[in-house]
C-alpha cells in the first residue's frame, strides 16, 4: 500500500469539494460522508475536520464550487454575440459534460435539503435567464423568450432523466447527438 503521505501530502478543500461532487455523481448526496470520503483521498478524518467543521460544511462548500463552474461555462458563452450561435454552442456542449449532468440529477433528487435547494433555484434561475436572453436578442418578444426558455429548460431535465442511466455508464446514446440538433432546429429561431 502506497504511503498517504507520499500520495496526498497536504488535502485543501478543493480536494475535499472535488471529491464530495464526485461522490454525489456517483452515489447521490446521501452518500457524501467524512469517513468514506477520507479513505478515498487516502487519508485520516482528522485532515476533513481541519478544513470543515461538519459534512454540511463541506456539502456547502462543494455546492458553491458546482455553482461557481456552472457560472462560468456560462459566463464563457456570454462572449459569443450571435444568439443563435452562443445557443447552439451551449446545445454542443452539454453534449459532452456528463458529469455535470449526473451531480445536477442528483441535487435534484435532494432538493428538500435547504443548502441545496437554495443553490438549485439560483442555477435555475441563471440558466432560464441566460436563454431568456438569448431568445430575446435572436428576436423574440418577452413573453415569447421566457416560453421559450422554459420549455428548453424542461427539455434538457426530461432528457437529462431518460439518459441519465447512459450517462452513468459513459454511454453516449446513439441518439443524442441527433437529438441536440433536433433541439437546436426545433427550438433556436431562425435568424
Amino acid at each position: 500500500m502506497t504511503d498517504t503521505a507520499t500520495r496526498n501530502p497536504r488535502l485543501n478543500v478543493d480536494d475535499w469539494t472535488r471529491e464530495a461532487l464526485d461522490q454525489i455523481a456517483e452515489s447521490g448526496v446521501s452518500a457524501v460522508a467524512v469517513e468514506p470520503l477520507a479513505r478515498r483521498l487516502g487519508v485520516t478524518k482528522g485532515s476533513f475536520y481541519w478544513h470543515f467543521p461538519s459534512r454540511d460544511a463541506l456539502l456547502q462548500a462543494a455546492l458553491e464550487r458546482w455553482e461557481r463552474d456552472e457560472q462560468a461555462a456560462y459566463g464563457a458563452l456570454a462572449s459569443i454575440t450571435d444568439a443563435g450561435e452562443r445557443l447552439r454552442t451551449l446545445f454542443n456542449l452539454i453534449r459532452f459534460h456528463t458529469k455535470t449532468h449526473i451531480i445536477y440529477s442528483e441535487l435534484l433528487k435532494a432538493a428538500e435539503h435547504p443548502a441545496i435547494r437554495a443553490v438549485l433555484d439560483n442555477v435555475l434561475e441563471r440558466r432560464v435567464g441566460f436563454l431568456f436572453a438569448s431568445f430575446r436578442q435572436a428576436g423574440l418578444n418577452e413573453r415569447d423568450a421566457l416560453r421559450r426558455a422554459r420549455m428548453t429548460y424542461a427539455v434538457y431535465v426530461g432528457f437529462l432523466q431518460l439518459e441519465l442511466p447512459k450517462f452513468r455508464q459513459r454511454e453516449q446514446s446513439e441518439d443524442f447527438a441527433a437529438y441536440i440538433d433536433h433541439i437546436m432546429t426545433t427550438l433556436i429561431p431562425r435568424s
